[in-house]
């Protein structure tokens, strides 16, 4: 049963990555690559970008007055994020180190580029940078829970959930109680042992 569970998870993972390489693919065709981490995009993407960039003051009058009135609201979770992303660095940088467990590069998951897209006015660039922060500190703190999980309690739920992580589908069946204790250190030490897979949604092929 389990082989068969990690056969269709390899599957899976299979046709995540040849799907990342479509996406690429398209990527590639909207005039930018990425080259060593670096972000190059065409003169010909850049000025046809360009040209479709939305002055400030028509984006203003076409935002309204209720999207205006709930900015306040907006980036007030700016806070919580901020102290969420200080929080779960200085629990990793502490526990990680005890545990033995790898620590999770914030760089992987906290990533700023949309800033460099030509159809962006100002406005937008600012809230670009406010949804890659916020995004990428809750993608952050997801992967070191998980590790956290895996280390201490590394089963699966009996109801079917939503948004699992990476993990998950390693886990003890619920109820398996016979592999316990033997399963647990073994997920031990597959997560010291494991090399850094950086997530895919950040890091397209080249």
């Amino acid at each position: 049963m389990r082989s068969q569970i990690n056969q269709l998870l390899e599957k899976i993972h299979s046709l995540e990555v040849e799907l990342e390489e479509e996406l690429a693919e398209r990527r590639r065709s909207y005039g930018y690559k990425l080259q060593q981490g670096r972000l190059f995009i065409s003169r010909e993407a850049r000025e046809r970008q360009a040209a479709l960039k939305l002055g400030l003051r028509r984006y203003l009058i076409d935002s309204g007055v209720l999207t205006i009135l709930t900015a306040p609201f907006i980036y007030a979770v700016a806070i919580p994020v901020f102290l969420l992303d200080l929080v779960a660095s200085l629990y990793q940088a502490v526990c990680f180190r005890v545990y033995e467990v790898k620590q999770v590069k914030r760089r992987d998951y906290v990533v700023f580029d949309r800033h460099r897209l030509p159809y962006l006015n100002l406005i937008q660039k600012v809230n670009c940078f406010y949804c890659s922060y916020a995004n990428g500190v809750i993608a952050y703190v997801h992967e070191i829970a998980s590790r956290t999980e895996q280390y201490w309690c590394p089963i699966k739920h009996a109801a079917r959930l939503q948004g699992t992580h990476r993990r998950y589908g390693e886990f003890l069946e619920y109820g398996d109680v016979g592999d316990y204790p033997n399963s647990l250190e073994a997920q031990r030490n597959r997560l010291r042992d494991e090399d850094d897979i950086p997530p895919g949604p950040q890091n397209p092929p080249e």
